[in-house]
């Protein structure tokens, strides 16, 4: 089948300038509209790529996200949020972005087109086969995160994708790809719009759903969570106040003491 870049087409929405607000948005929502329903037909893709995550974290590996532009600082942001939420390693899932940390901010010029770089990135950490490679381009031509995930292969490291057209290169490169068709963007080829939407909502699942199989998860509550604000805190008290049917009191002395969720409900529940 041929490659199109479905991301690159003409928006189903023209003349944007002569819209009011009201229009532009009412435009802007219809399109989002059909991100949910395009995440859902690749929910046993997704599932494929959680269960070889767990696996792959189980046995001491690691989770790397690699991409450039939105998609590398989509990763870059979910990576960041595992150690508060889930008070998991900071080293256990790792962002990677072309051009390196000033690419976070603004754009470096070029550094998505650099094929080597990618594997220098992740060389910079050891990487082994152990450990799983997610690559994460809009287009699924970004030369930088396929060469990446080439040379992944080439060592035998598993390798997983999500991008938002068919039978792009970089799934070619991927064990374990994702291809989430969301449609022409509002404004043609802006991909930070409804790709983005879609990449942000399937790593949220990756990331989500192996903290829970790792055992960061009781019940539905965030039990390893890092308590970094006074709002963390009361959030931590109240999960012990209800898990062990205590009052507030009781619950924040517990907390005093262990300074950790899961310990305080754990030495409680031990006496």
């Amino acid at each position: 089948m041929a490659f199109i870049k479905i991301t690159e087409q003409d928006s189903l929405h023209d003349k944007l300038e002569d819209k009011s607000v009201k229009g532009l948005i009412e435009g802007i929502h219809q399109e989002d509209q059909k991100v949910s329903k395009a995440v859902n037909s690749v929910l046993p893709q997704i599932e494929k790529i959680i269960i070889k995550t767990v696996a792959q974290l189980q046995n001491g590996g690691r989770l790397f996200y690699i991409g450039a532009g939105t998609s590398g600082r989509l990763g870059i942001l979910d990576a960041s949020e595992c150690p508060p939420t889930f008070g998991s390693d900071p080293d256990q899932v790792i962002g990677i972005l072309a051009g390196g940390k000033t690419a976070v901010y603004k754009s470096v010029e070029n550094a998505e087109d650099n094929t080597n770089q990618g594997w220098i990135d992740l060389q910079d950490y050891k990487i082994s086969t152990q450990d799983i490679i997610v690559g994460i381009a809009a287009s699924g031509t970004t030369p930088y995160v396929i060469e990446a995930l080439r040379e992944a292969q080439n060592n035998n490291i598993p390798t997983a994708c999500i991008c938002c057209n068919e039978n792009s290169p970089l799934a070619a490169v991927a064990d374990f790809p994702i291809e989430v068709i969301v449609g022409p963007e509002f404004i043609t080829g802006s991909s930070r719009m409804k790709a983005g939407t879609a990449q942000k909502m399937i790593l949220n699942m990756i990331s989500t759903a192996t903290m829970v199989r790792l055992g960061h998860v009781l019940g539905n509550k965030m039990i390893d969570m890092q308590m970094t604000n006074a709002k963390l805190k009361k959030r931590a008290i109240k999960i012990i106040q209800e898990q062990l049917s205590v009052s507030s009191e009781i619950a924040s002395t517990l907390l005093n003491q262990h300074e950790s969720i899961r310990k305080a409900i754990g030495q409680f529940n031990s006496k």
